[in-house]
């Protein structure tokens, strides 16, 4: 366990082993896209372990930077830092400044629940990192990263001295990478469920228990947008899980909202959310049903706002074709159902189901609906999930503000 009372220590690279590439594949490197895939690389250091850190250098032998590897992986290199920058220096300012970032544009009193490390947006690939209140949440995706983890974890500490940090690593990259899934207490005490406030509204949140590290904190600004398209309306949320849009269509002042939700537990702490935000509730307004199946038997226009959220239908590529029937059916019986006049705000975080496709999901679901609709608001991305214009494949989060006559 790092000692949180000094700075984070100095490293010493020496001589890292230089990982060269071929002729003509250091293009993304210098124009600092962060993965080098295996095909680019012409030759490996045989005394690096995956895991550890190599100077990647171009054919003719120039330096372009630094990064961790990992030969069991077809992105086997991923940039920890460009150039002559230290590669534990770089590691520590980009955690500076993303924590300054984050400091800069929330305010704790109103919002407390923020992603301070959004991997290769930071320039950290392998590495989210999510504050609630005085708790970091670590989630580590890759090898390398899980090798820097004391050094993180020994930074993070220092800049933001929380209570505790608890680390949630289960994501399906891990076993590419080579490592198993593991949760635990990094740093501090033990911690039970907390309560965390997001733009003023208050949410019970079970960090151990719940999906991702959780809260879906990337849907913050559109849930905002749904608060001020509800007045008055009757609102479905889909896959409500712990009932985020539901909380704020409520303060929206819809005239009903019914959260659906196949999780029984999910829908339990939606209920509490509202009881603890002050908002009346009755029985009826928390369904647990599979959203599919309810959709399919509602009546027609019961609801003039149907909200889609589901969770990543598409977890790798070959499930594609798949969730792309499902997206599309979804979709379908949304715009088939929802009241003429009404709006259909529908999401998908799958990351291999890109916004094209997604669009031309959509369309086909139109199509088939028999529906006129149109696209009023794409995703706003919040401020805390940044996209480095040199990693485009960060923007995973697509959404649609759809009108339907």
């Amino acid at each position: 366990m790092p000692n949180s009372s000094r700075s984070p220590q100095t490293h010493s690279t020496g001589h890292l082993p230089p990982l060269k590439l071929h002729a003509n594949r250091e293009k993304s490197v210098r124009n600092r896209h962060p993965w080098i895939f295996s095909g680019a690389i012409a030759h490996w250091p045989h005394d690096l372990e995956d895991g550890g850190l190599a100077a990647v250098c171009a054919a003719n032998g120039e330096r372009l930077g630094y990064a961790y590897v990992n030969r069991r992986c077809s992105i086997a290199a991923r940039m920890v830092a460009f150039g002559d920058t230290d590669p534990y220096t770089a590691i520590r300012d980009n955690l500076t400044r993303a924590v300054a970032f984050r400091r800069k544009h929330f305010d704790p009193a109103q919002t407390n629940a923020v992603r301070l490390v959004n991997g290769e947006g930071d320039m950290l690939p392998g590495l989210i990192v999510d504050e609630y209140a005085d708790v970091l949440v670590l989630q580590i995706s890759t090898l390398g990263m899980e090798r820097l983890k004391p050094f993180v974890l020994e930074t993070l500490v220092a800049l933001t001295h929380p209570r505790a940090v608890y680390e949630k690593s289960d994501v399906a990259a891990r076993y590419e990478e080579g490592l198993t899934d593991f949760a635990g207490l990094l740093h501090g005490r033990d911690f039970g469920p907390l309560v965390v406030t997001e733009q003023g509204l208050r949410f019970h949140v079970d960090i151990k228990h719940g999906q991702k590290t959780g809260l879906f904190l990337d849907q913050r600004d559109m849930r905002a947008l749904v608060q001020s398209l509800a007045a008055g309306r009757q609102v479905l949320n889909g896959f409500a899980y712990t009932g985020g849009f539901s909380l704020y269509a409520h303060r929206g002042r819809a005239r009903r909202v019914v959260s659906v939700d196949s999780s029984s537990g999910a829908l339990k702490l939606a209920r509490s959310n509202h009881t603890l935000n002050g908002f009346s509730v009755t029985d009826d307004d928390f369904v647990e049903a599979d959203v599919f199946a309810y959709l399919r038997q509602l009546d027609a226009a019961a609801f003039d706002f149907i909200i889609l959220d589901p969770p990543a239908l598409a977890r790798k590529r070959e499930d594609v074709i798949r969730a792309g029937r499902a997206y599309k059916d979804l979709n379908r019986l949304a715009m088939a159902k929802v009241a003429p006049g009404g709006l259909v705000l529908t999401c998908s975080c799958s990351h291999f189901v890109d916004e094209k496709l997604f669009g031309q999901i959509v369309f086909q679901a139109a199509c088939e609906a028999g529906r006129q609709v149109r696209i009023l608001h794409r995703h706003r991305q919040a401020l805390d999930h940044p996209v480095s214009v040199f990693h485009p494949e960060g923007s995973y989060l697509k959404s649609l503000l759809l009108s339907v006559d």
